[in-house]
């Protein structure tokens, strides 16, 4: 099927230059001179590489049907980080390997053991994966809050059970559920 220019959205594949891509964001840009144009940042599925490219308003891109899939995650295999990350499908049970390439550092410092994720698939290969909008995790490493302090916009420097460094209020402590936004590593509030 085939979709105009306009109308591509972040995580969306398509067919770009005979290549599978995942876009993996989009600018709409006006210039005072000259037609408008939109700039997709998208990433080539078989060689890993990310390009900005600049598509006229008007052009149409082949969109690709992903399967969506919701899988819980289980363990890293190596124990590093740095994967190969093991999930099971929510309704078949099956167990599914993920390469470390394929999911960005930036995702998974916040993957905790059981969350469920949204995994796109294009036939059997996994183009990445969708975590929840707020993951609840606990905090393993802080700072005590100082006598006296009271000013509310007060931020310190945390770090929760995944090993992410986050910004919390004072009043946080070693022990406590905090929920975070995984998109920007954003505090939301206690968990």
């Amino acid at each position: 099927m085939t979709i105009k220019a306009t109308d591509l959205k972040r995580g969306q594949a398509l067919l770009w230059e005979g290549q599978l891509q995942v876009v993996l964001g989009t600018e709409f840009v006006k210039p005072g001179k000259g037609p408008a144009y939109v700039q997709a940042k998208m990433k080539n599925i078989e060689t890993g590489t990310i390009k900005v490219n600049r598509l006229n308003s008007s052009d149409k891109v082949d969109d690709v049907t992903i399967d969506r899939r919701t899988m819980q995650y289980l363990y890293d295999s190596s124990g590093q980080g740095n994967g190969p990350f093991v999930f099971m499908d929510t309704e078949s049970f099956d167990q599914f390997e993920i390469d470390g390439d394929v999911i960005p550092a930036e995702q998974t410092q916040w993957m905790k053991e059981n969350v469920e994720v949204l995994i796109m698939m294009y036939g059997t290969k996994a183009l990445g994966i969708e975590l929840p909008t707020v993951v609840e995790l606990e905090i393993t490493e802080t700072t005590p809050q100082p006598k006296g302090a009271t000013a509310t916009n007060q931020l310190k420097e945390a770090t929760v059970e995944t090993g992410a460094r986050v910004r919390v209020p004072p009043f946080i402590e070693v022990g406590q559920g905090v929920r975070i936004n995984p998109e920007n590593g954003e505090y939301l509030g206690k968990a």
